[in-house]
């Protein structure tokens, strides 16, 4: 059975004061639960964020990596790295990435496979833009994107995977897909997983929706039978409304 993860992506926010201000905020309202709480912070946080959570069940991960080990690539940071700090996950292929970074499917692959190697599971982002989706090729689209993200990716890694749909057109937008929308796309992804590994390791892999998601709609969208979770931006900045969503 899939445990919900709801994970929050503090993007390009909070110094290590910061940060540990939102921590000792949010362990005040944080108990114990059946969902599976993330935080996905910058690289400057992550070792304040460990220490403050630690003896809880709270996860803690990055929002980038690089695919070598090591090497002159000034300004990166290695899965060997981040093991060292020992996260739990960490996203590859975020829109933002992709569009204002360049990074390709092939690049996304690489990331991934580079985290698995090290023990970390990547939350892989796939998703559309609102042309794709008003010329009505967003299924061909993040399908392609799915089959790319985990090529050469076998059976035994891929089920360590979260796959997060977030729509291009609603991420920071205020802008919402549907329920409908979330899960059918949601839906597809399962389908192509199912292609690739089958039935039962793809029944295994956490499916998130990611894009605008807030206390208001959070419920509506976990009752989509695929959504397995949320990947939270703008909302997982504020414990309070975190917490929210995580209590869903």
């Amino acid at each position: 059975m899939r445990i919900p993860l709801i994970a929050g992506n503090w993007k390009m926010y909070k110094t290590p004061d910061e940060a540990e201000e939102f921590c000792k905020k949010f362990a005040e309202l944080y108990h114990g639960t059946d969902i599976r709480a993330l935080l996905l912070v910058p690289f400057t946080s992550i070792a304040t964020v460990k220490r403050c959570t630690e003896g809880t069940d709270i996860l803690v991960g990055a929002q980038n990596v690089y695919f070598e080990k090591e090497g002159a690539y000034t300004g990166e940071i290695s899965a060997p790295m981040l093991k060292a700090l020992a996260i739990d996950y960490c996203i590859v292929g975020h829109s933002e990435r992709r569009g204002y970074f360049g990074e390709t499917d092939d690049i996304v692959n690489r990331k991934a496979k580079a985290l698995l190697e090290e023990g970390i599971r990547p939350v892989i982002c796939v998703g559309e833009s609102l042309e794709i989706r008003e010329a009505g090729g967003q299924n061909t689209h993040v399908s392609s994107q799915i089959r790319a993200d985990f090529q050469g990716i076998p059976e035994e890694d891929a089920v360590k995977c979260v796959v997060a749909y977030e729509p291009i057109w609603a991420i920071g937008t205020g802008r919402t897909a549907t329920p409908l929308q979330a899960g059918e796309m949601c839906s597809l992804i399962r389908e192509e997983l199912i292609s690739m590994y089958g039935e039962d390791a793809a029944d295994e892999i956490i499916i998130q929706y990611g894009g605008s998601v807030k206390p208001e709609n959070i419920t509506d969208i976990m009752d989509m039978p695929e959504i397995d979770g949320a990947l939270v931006g703008g909302a997982s900045l504020d414990p309070v409304k975190f917490m929210d969503i995580i209590n869903f």
